[in-house]
């Protein structure tokens, strides 16, 4: 049987792996996967199936990609920068196209390819990529294939940051508790993170022209394509995804492959080795014994709240409801201020359902000649529930926590709290806040 020297191309990617195969521009293989942090082993995996998938055949290879320098190094063959490989496969398979926007996982690209190549890139930070968006559908509760259904049917659009994930979810949770439609807040992720790129990356010079999108978010994700052109409109003259627009980086690497060519297993030797040292600083251990651990819990323990079994009380009770951006705590108090009932739960992404569970729970475990007298919540979603449930009546969070903590520790001077979405420092000089 003949054998046939093939080109290889791997893209490892921060999230992904991606691997091709050409026979000159003929693509005969192609992968995209997850590695889960297991880049070596999960490269290892795809050199056997093409080892399989082409048994009598050598390859050259060339690796590209955020986390394919090491692999390239471990292979023994030529790595080759992100932006040369994704420029050589647009200029050879679409010589029209003037800029170049590439999503994904954990960075965001635009190549402006006309008059010379000129690519901007993020920083450290996954805003705007694909990390970005599976961590906005998780708090959705759903993946990134499920935003996309669901944007696909939005009515309207909401302002959400994306150049940060804890900022986004700042201003997603707030409209999640508050009752907004899904859809509409899938669709105005989309729209976040195009215009994170556009007004972060671009900095001002403008996208015309042709316009390319590449990356395995814009290929999978068509709402988010339609995002970008609802934010650039008829400044671009045509937009265009190509057919296997998530593998053009690995298809450029296998455009400029060379070396001595070698089969598929040959070249997975080199992965095989242990785990490579690193050094890192640590910082000490929170406590270093457990004497250390024992005064701490000592210390604390000092302050408490005196509890009752609910059964055994009766008369007025008083009912607190704390909604947060992630999760719902309620405390049920006699007139003594001891707590006869506590809960502490994530709210779903939902708050209200939680809030009706917690008052039904208490309700039906209320004894004879006991009842609620009055009741009050804060937190995020403290007007949407407070409307719903006729609590009686709504405060502000600072409030409450000082109210508490001067009730437990009065002349307290200093409260930090770090919430969900939040983290807050309380000065607190004569009563005031």
């Amino acid at each position: 049987m003949s054998t046939k020297v093939l080109s290889l191309g791997l893209d490892v990617g921060s999230t992904t792996v991606k691997a091709v195969v050409l026979d000159d521009d003929r693509l005969l293989f192609s992968d995209y996967r997850r590695h889960h942090a297991d880049v070596r082993g999960e490269v290892r995996r795809l050199l056997s199936e093409i080892e399989r998938s082409f048994p009598h055949d050598s390859v050259v290879a060339a690796v590209t990609g955020s986390g394919g320098l090491q692999v390239a190094e471990l292979m023994g063959v030529d790595f080759v920068q992100e932006v040369i490989a994704a420029t050589e496969a647009v200029e050879r398979r679409h010589p029209e196209a003037d800029v170049v926007i590439e999503l994904g996982g954990e960075d965001a690209k635009i190549t402006y390819l006309k008059p010379t190549p000129e690519q901007r890139m993020n920083g450290t930070c996954a805003g705007g990529t694909g990390a970005f968006i599976d961590q906005m559908a998780s708090l959705l509760r759903t993946d990134a294939t499920g935003l996309n259904a669901l944007a696909a049917q939005h009515q309207k659009i909401y302002p959400i940051a994306s150049r940060c994930g804890v900022f986004a979810k700042s201003d997603l949770q707030p409209l999640l508790n508050q009752g907004a439609s899904h859809a509409d807040l899938a669709a105005s992720v989309f729209e976040a993170v195009a215009i994170q790129t556009i007004s972060g990356l671009a900095a001002g010079r403008p996208i015309r022209g042709n316009l390319l999108f590449l990356g395995g978010p814009l290929h999978f994700l068509p709402e988010l394509r339609a995002a970008y052109q609802r934010v650039l409109g008829d400044k671009v003259d045509s937009y265009t995804t190509p057919e296997n627009a998530e593998l053009y980086v690995a298809i450029g690497a296998a455009l400029l492959a060379s070396g001595e060519d070698r089969f598929a297993s040959r070249l997975a030797e080199g992965l095989n080795t242990s785990a490579i040292p690193t050094t890192a600083t640590t910082l000490r251990p929170l406590f270093r014994d457990d004497q250390e651990r024992a005064v701490f819990e000592a210390r604390h323990s000092q302050v408490t709240v005196p509890r009752t079994p609910l059964e055994e009380t009766s008369g007025a009770l008083f009912l607190g409801i704390d909604a947060g951006s992630t999760t719902i705590k309620s405390v049920l108090l006699d007139s003594d201020n001891r707590i006869l009932a506590s809960s502490y739960a994530s709210n779903a992404g939902d708050p209200l359902p939680a809030a009706v569970t917690i008052v039904r729970e208490l309700r039906d475990k209320l004894p004879d000649g006991a009842f609620l007298a009055r009741s009050c919540v804060t937190g995020y979603g403290e007007a949407l529930i407070q409307a719903a449930l006729h609590i009686d009546d709504g405060e502000v969070e600072t409030m409450a926590h000082y109210r508490a903590a001067e009730h437990i520790a009065p002349g307290v001077s200093s409260i930090i709290d770090i919430g969900g979405q939040d983290m807050k420092y309380l000065r607190v000089r004569n009563g005031v806040v």
